[in-house]
C-alpha cells in the first residue's frame, strides 16, 4: 500500500512517458483519505443525535448515511470499505513499478506481497479480538479481507490487461454461479436460529440465494470458523458478514488495479478521466440493473457480484473526479486534511479501533462535559466526537510532519 514519491504537480496533466507517471499522485492519497475520514467520523455519533432530535429530517439524513444499510442498497457509509480496497488496487502499478525500478527482482517483490498479505489478515484479526478474552478468528474484517486477495492481486498486477479483465469477470461470474448453484433457503429453514428475526425482509425469487445467514458464504463460516478455537460454536455472523466475501472484493480490487493502470498509462489525461468515467458508468449501470432484475441483488454485506460492480462503477467515477481536480488542475490546498490520513492509512485504521475509546474518555475526565453541551444536550455526541477526531487528526498530522509512515 506504499507508494513511491510525489513528483511535479502537474506531471500528470500532459502524456508523458509512463516511468515518469510512476509517482505519488495527489489523487489517490486524498481518495484514500476521504474513505479513512467517514470511518473516523463515526465518533461524530449522527444517529445519536438524530434519536435525541427525533423527527428531525436532517439529523436522520446523517444517521442513515453514517449506517450500514441493514442489506439490499448502499449508503455512504457503505462506500468505505470497497472505496479503500479499490485503492489498494490503484496504487499496485505505481508500487510494483517503484521496487522493481530500485533493482528488485520479481521474486523478492511477491515474496513482500505474500508477507504483507500475511500482516493484514492477522492485523485485522487482532483488531476484531480486541474486546474480547481470546482470538477472535474472523475474517470478515477489512483488512483481513484485503490480505486474503492481495497476493492474486498481485500476481495479476505482473500480467497483462486482457488477462486481468478475464480474471475479473472469473471471478464475478464464478462467484455468482456458485451462489446460485446453492440450495436457496426453503420454507423449513429455520431463520430464528442463525439470527433472523420474523420481521426481516427476505428477497423473493432468484434473489433468495442471497438472503442472509443461509447462503453459500454462511455455510462456508459455519465449517470453517469453527476449524479454530473459539468460546463458542459459531453459527451466524450477526451482520451477515462472510469470510468467502474476500473474492469478490478482489474484482473490487482488479476493478482498482485497472484504473491504476489507466492512470499510470501514457494515454492524454483527458483520455485516462474520459474512460474511468465512461467505465465507471457501465459497471454501476450494470450492478444496478443486476439487482432490478432480480438476477443478483447488490448487498454490501456479502459483497454480490452486483455490489462489486456498482460500488466500484462509484468508485471509478470518484477517482476520476479526485484525479482532474487535484493531479490535472492541481486545485490541492483543499485536499490537505485528507492527505494528512491518506498518507497513512493503514496508521488511521488501527488509531481509530484502538484509541477512539481512549481519547473520548480522557476528553471526558479532564475538559468535563461543559465544553461538549455548548449547543445543548442533544449535540453533546457531536461535539465530543469531533475533539476525539481532531486529537487523531492531529497525531496523523505530527506523524506526517516528523515523516513517520506506517506501512506493510
Amino acid at each position: 500500500m506504499s507508494m513511491p514519491q510525489e513528483s511535479n504537480p502537474h506531471a500528470a496533466a500532459s502524456p508523458a512517458p509512463a516511468q515518469t507517471l510512476a509517482v505519488r499522485l495527489a489523487s489517490i492519497d486524498a481518495y484514500r483519505g476521504l474513505a479513512m475520514f467517514l470511518m473516523m467520523g463515526e465518533v461524530l455519533s449522527f444517529c445519536a443525535v438524530s434519536r435525541r432530535l427525533p423527527g428531525n429530517p436532517i439529523w436522520k439524513f446523517l444517521c442513515d448515511h453514517q449506517s450500514h444499510v441493514e442489506w439490499v442498497g448502499c449508503s455512504l457509509h457503505d462506500m468505505i470499505q470497497p472505496s479503500f480496497s479499490f485503492l489498494v488496487g490503484v496504487a499496485l502499478p505505481f508500487s510494483l513499478a517503484g521496487r522493481l525500478a530500485r533493482g528488485n527482482s520479481k521474486t523478492r517483490v511477491v515474496a513482500h506481497a505474500l508477507w504483507r498479505s500475511l500482516i493484514l489478515v492477522f492485523l485485522g484479526v487482532f483488531l476484531r479480538s480486541r474486546h474480547g478474552p481470546q482470538t477472535h478468528f474472523t475474517f470478515e474484517d477489512t483488512l483481513s479481507q484485503i490480505g486474503l486477495g492481495y497476493p492474486w492481486l498481485f500476481l495479476l498486477a505482473l500480467c497483462s490487461v486482457r488477462v486481468q479483465l478475464s480474471a475479473l469477470a472469473v471471478v464475478l461470474i464464478g462467484y455468482w454461479g456458485a451462489f446460485a448453484l446453492y440450495p436457496a433457503p426453503g420454507s423449513a429453514f429455520d431463520f430464528a436460529a442463525v439470527g433472523v428475526g420474523p420481521d426481516w425482509p427476505h428477497p423473493a425469487g432468484f434473489a433468495a440465494h442471497w438472503d442472509k445467514n443461509s447462503n453459500l458464504a454462511w455455510a462456508f463460516d459455519v465449517w470453517f470458523l469453527n476449524l479454530f478455537p473459539r468460546e463458542s460454536v459459531f453459527k451466524y455472523n450477526g451482520g451477515g458478514y462472510s469470510t468467502l466475501s474476500f473474492i469478490p472484493t478482489l474484482g473490487t480490487m482488479i476493478m482498482g488495479l485497472l484504473a491504476g493502470g489507466v492512470l499510470k498509462s501514457p494515454r492524454p489525461a483527458w483520455s485516462r478521466i474520459g474512460l474511468l468515467v465512461v467505465a465507471g458508468g457501465l459497471a454501476l449501470a450494470a450492478g444496478w440493473g443486476l439487482g432490478a432484475l432480480g438476477i443478483c441483488p447488490v448487498v454490501k454485506r456479502i459483497w454480490t457480484p452486483s455490489w462489486t460492480l456498482y460500488s466500484g462503477g462509484i468508485c471509478l467515477i470518484a477517482l476520476a473526479a479526485f484525479y482532474l481536480i487535484l493531479d490535472l488542475a492541481g486545485v490541492r490546498f483543499w485536499a490537505f486534511p485528507l492527505r494528512v490520513i491518506g498518507m497513512n492509512s493503514i496508521a488511521a485504521y488501527c488509531m481509530a479501533g484502538l484509541f477512539e475509546g481512549f481519547i473520548g474518555q480522557n476528553l471526558t475526565i479532564h475538559l468535563g462535559k461543559a465544553p461538549f453541551q455548548a449547543l445543548g444536550g442533544p449535540y453533546e455526541p457531536l461535539l465530543h466526537g469531533a475533539g476525539v477526531l481532531l486529537v487523531l487528526w492531529l497525531i496523523l498530522f505530527w506523524m506526517y510532519r516528523n515523516k513517520i509512515f506506517l506501512r506493510v
